[in-house]
């Protein structure tokens, strides 16, 4: 039997922020929810575009030639090797969508580990 997935229940099995949690999977992509808040490290991936979805709050992704604001409901996508800077000023929600094992800050070494739930 097949279950729905509530991303509202996820997301308040959980209170850190900057730390995606995988609730779900397809094609080789993780899906994961996020609480962020406060700007994150400026970084890019290299091999992969990044898909930011606002559930709730505003979030800015800073980009060198200009910055993106979004609200609920929208969506932007940061293309493969290009320089990026998530900010929230308040505590914001956020989907994403990423092939399985892509670091969050594009290198392995500084990334945080994602965890399902």
């Amino acid at each position: 039997m097949t279950i729905p997935i509530n991303l509202e229940e996820k997301l308040a099995a959980f209170s850190d922020l900057w730390s995606p949690k995988i609730v779900g999977a397809f094609n080789g992509h993780d899906l994961m929810v996020v609480k962020v808040k406060g700007e994150f490290n400026w970084h890019s991936h290299a091999d992969t575009d990044d898909f930011f979805l606002v559930l709730k709050g505003r979030l800015t992704i800073d980009l060198r030639d200009g910055p993106v604001t979004l609200g609920p409901g929208e969506f932007y996508v940061v293309p493969r090797g290009v320089e990026h800077r998530p900010v929230a000023e308040e505590e914001t929600h956020i989907l994403l969508i990423e092939p399985a094992g892509t670091p969050n800050t594009g290198d392995a070494a500084t990334a945080a580990v994602k965890q399902a739930i």
